[in-house]
């Protein structure tokens, strides 16, 4: 079985500021780390990994040189290796951008190394909370994609059975294979780093590729690609104009319904 996981280097969020001339994020002088939610469904394909012998685990990342460190990370934790597309020209991308250029190294992957059985992806990234790259691609590939992915194991034939989380509690599917999921955190924490994992990791230099490896539609990458552009970053204003009522829960309940009915709100 061949497993495809994308990952994001991103900003550490508790120390990201917003540049108020482009609205985009500064990232000079940030510490980088691993998506988190990358990180459950990197944990995903490896308890896959663990109870599948033969599986193999391949990342796949865009970002700029300092980006292949989330690649090496990942081998360190048990994945077999990745991929880097970097290049000025995929600078600026929005999720429709990045779902189209990630994709395009998929299909590279493949074409190399036979398909893949499952595509996963982080729910969302912390650095944009979108959740849409991980769908963009799966709709680049052609592939059905279940989200909130909770757990995964492969069922009988060629399916996978998974549960994914709702708003109400659970649900159970059964979907045949390739597809592609995104995973929420109740996957579970990534595991340690062995010591094995280290010293592969140390050594290893993934391929980047860009846009001579990939060859895309110039029209589809980077900023020049991108259909959405960020217009404004603020912090919504806060409102004073608010009311307390007082009294018991009854008589609190009959004032809210009264000022309510009062802006025809019920």
């Amino acid at each position: 079985m061949k497993i495809a996981v994308c990952i994001k280097q991103v900003p550490d969020s508790d120390k990201v500021t917003i540049d108020r001339t482009t609205n985009r994020l500064n990232r000079a002088g940030v510490p980088a780390i691993v998506n988190p939610f990358d990180e459950n469904a990197l944990e995903m394909a490896l308890k896959l990994k663990d109870a599948n012998p033969g599986t193999t685990v391949t990342v796949v990342t865009m970002g700029p040189p300092p980006a292949a460190e989330v690649i090496k990370t990942a081998v360190a934790h048990g994945a077999d290796g990745g991929v880097l597309i970097c290049g000025r020209e995929f600078g600026g991308a929005d999720t429709w951008a990045t779902g189209y250029t990630i994709a395009l190294a998929i299909r590279k992957l493949q074409e190399d190394g036979g398909p893949f059985d499952l595509v996963l992806f982080g729910k969302q990234a912390t650095d944009g909370d979108t959740a849409q790259v991980g769908p963009g691609i799966a709709n680049n590939l052609g592939l059905p994609c279940l989200t909130y992915a909770k757990s995964c194991e492969v069922a009988g034939g060629d399916a996978f059975r998974v549960v994914r989380m709702t708003e109400d509690g659970t649900e159970e599917w059964e979907v045949q294979r390739p597809c592609a999921l995104t995973v929420v955190k109740e996957a579970g924490e990534l595991r340690i780093a062995s010591l094995r994992g280290k010293m592969k990791a140390k050594s290893y230099q993934p391929p980047v590729w860009g846009v001579e490896e990939l060859q895309p539609n110039p029209d589809f990458i980077g900023l020049k690609g991108s259909p959405t552009r960020v217009s404004k970053v603020f912090a919504p204003p806060v409102k004073s104009n608010r009311e307390k009522f007082s009294g018991t829960p009854a008589e609190q309940a009959a004032a809210l319904v009264e000022r309510l009915a009062a802006r025809q709100l019920v």
